[in-house]
């Protein structure tokens, strides 16, 4: 059975940074492109960045600079560091693992950026 645990969100202030995990079970974690996807209140999930099995680094527009995707295949683990946070960025953060047609989410973790 496929699982995907977000782990990491939590409250910080604007200027802070969190670095967010997703530990992968039941899958071969390195043949799986992943990525992080986020959800505010009231808007669409959307893409935050995205790591295919080669390494290969996709980024949306807000994530550029401030953001990394990283990937320890040896411990099944996708992270995402995240800087210089402001709070537009507070949402629910998704891990995603997808092969082919196949796709599964973790169960999201929360960040919010406020003073």
């Amino acid at each position: 059975q496929v699982q995907l645990v977000e782990s990491g969100g939590g409250l910080v202030q604007p200027g802070g940074s969190l670095r967010l995990s997703c530990a992968a079970s039941g899958i071969i974690f390195r043949l799986y492109a992943m990525g992080w996807y986020r959800q505010a209140p009231g808007k669409q999930r959307e893409l935050v960045a995205a790591i295919t099995s080669g390494g290969s680094t996709n980024y949306a527009g807000p994530a550029k600079g401030r953001f990394t995707i990283s990937r320890d295949n040896a411990k099944s683990t996708l992270y995402l560091q995240m800087n210089s946070l402001q709070p537009e960025d507070t949402a629910v953060y998704y891990c995603n693992a997808a092969r082919s047609s196949w796709s599964s989410w973790g169960q999201g973790t929360q960040v919010t950026v406020s003073s």
